[in-house]
């Protein structure tokens, strides 16, 4: 075919449009497997809390807004991203402190690190956070933090920020109040909802899981009974999800949580995952192999995993290790875009 005009000449009239050549760029859009932007990387706990500490010093609660360490993934542009839909961040709030009441269309998860004495008081329920417990704080609802104890609490946060900014989805509202009115009793949600029992007379039609917080002692319980059952899977070890009590669905409508343990001297099988993974070292230690490449882990230690990254999980101690995890998994599944692969 002859062509008039040289191809630069006519891709630069395509630009000029605002239009582009969808055969020059097709081999990359339509890849065999994902390619995410994000990489593995991994955030040590002895080098983070100190500059967490100073940060306590250096800014207060009402100057911050929420005084929180972003983990950046390093191979993101932006801000506030873990991984492409993933935000994480690492949150210390001091004896005496609030941090004010607002809201958001994010949705979001606390995994309380270190300390106790803290609340979290969402849609009117205030909330202990002890480590280990799991707080949610879903889309739009009213929220705030606060600090009856008499040293700083730590949690990681885990919110949907990337994936909301990227929809266009962004809605942020202060409170005109520093601390909201606590309008429901201690443990109302758990109460209603999570005692296998739910009040007959109401309806909950909410896509977020009606429970705000899971303990850690009931959850560690739960995992431990079942390990000693026997079994599990060859790729996770035991591997108990965080649920709706309603649904038997994730706890958020983007973001899935998990509570795992890997047996002593496990050396699991690999698997790749279409979902991304924030992984949060909680008791023993061990080595998350992404890869091929070994990241060993200890307490408060978190790791990423990126999408379709070959992942293995290996536990050479004599104890059991037990990890917090939460991922994008459930914006995938209704689409049909979760695929899971031995690799």
């Amino acid at each position: 075919m002859k062509r008039a005009m040289s191809d630069r000449e006519f891709h630069a009239r395509l630009e000029a449009e605002a239009l582009g050549p969808l055969w020059t760029v097709l081999a990359d859009t339509l890849t065999t497997t994902p390619r995410p932007r994000e990489v593995a990387y991994k955030w040590r706990w002895p080098s983070v809390r100190p500059l967490l500490y100073e940060a306590l010093q250096r800014v207060t609660a009402e100057e911050a807004e929420r005084r929180v360490l972003v983990l950046r993934n390093p191979g993101l542009p932006g801000p506030t991203a873990c991984t492409e839909t993933l935000y994480a961040g690492i949150q210390i709030i001091g004896p005496g402190e609030v941090a004010r009441t607002h809201r958001h269309t994010p949705n979001a998860l606390r995994f309380i690190m270190e300390g106790s004495g803290a609340f979290s008081t969402v849609d009117g329920e205030r909330i202990a956070m002890d480590r280990g417990d799991l707080v949610t704080t879903p889309t739009w609802t009213w929220h705030d933090h606060g600090n009856d104890g008499d040293a700083p609490v730590v949690w990681l946060d885990g919110l949907d920020i990337p994936l909301v900014e990227s929809l266009s989805g962004m809605f942020f509202e202060p409170s005109r109040e520093r601390e909201q009115r606590v309008t429901r009793a201690p443990g109302d949600s758990r109460a209603r909802y999570a005692m296998g029992l739910r009040p007959a007379y109401e309806t909950f039609d909410h896509p977020y899981s009606p429970v705000l917080s899971y303990p850690y002692n009931q959850a560690r319980a739960a995992l431990a009974a079942v390990a000693r059952g026997g079994g599990g899977s060859p790729y996770d070890g035991v591997l108990m999800e965080y649920t709706s009590p309603l649904s038997g669905g994730p706890v958020l409508p983007t973001m899935d949580a998990y509570l795992q343990w890997i047996p002593p001297g496990a050396s699991l099988q690999p698997i790749r995952r279409s979902s991304s993974v924030v992984y949060l070292g909680v008791e023993g230690q061990g080595t998350i192999m992404i890869d091929g490449v070994a990241f060993g882990w200890e307490v408060n230690d978190v790791v990423v995993v990126p999408s379709w990254a070959a992942l293995q999980h290996v536990n050479g101690g004599h104890d059991p290790a037990v990890l917090f995890s939460f991922s994008n998994a459930p914006v995938l599944k209704p689409f049909g875009l979760y695929r899971e692969a031995d690799a």
